[in-house]
């Protein structure tokens, strides 16, 4: 089973940043909420702060990051500050 240390945060190349804004866009207010990944899941930050936990291990990311969730990662999301986010799944 996926964990936290097994989400991947970095920088998008131009390529990447390029192909991200064809995406959907979400967002979300400050909350905490609880998330299964049924697939892999990428996404570009667009404004915001969030931590991501499996329990044991968390990973927090923000605008400008690249951040890939595996498949089969049980987590918890705490928005601290409202997320924007392109997303594509697969």
């Amino acid at each position: 089973m996926p964990t936290a240390k097994d989400i991947v945060v970095r920088k998008p190349t131009k390529e990447e940043l390029a192909r991200c804004k064809s995406w959907p866009i979400w967002s979300c207010e400050p909350s905490t909420f609880d998330w299964s990944y049924t697939e892999r899941e990428t996404c570009l930050i667009l404004e915001g702060e969030v931590s991501v936990s499996d329990g044991k291990d968390s990973v927090s990311f923000g605008p400008g990051d690249l951040v890939v969730f595996p498949q089969d990662l049980d987590c918890v999301w705490t928005v601290e500050k409202t997320v924007r986010k392109h997303y594509n799944f697969g």
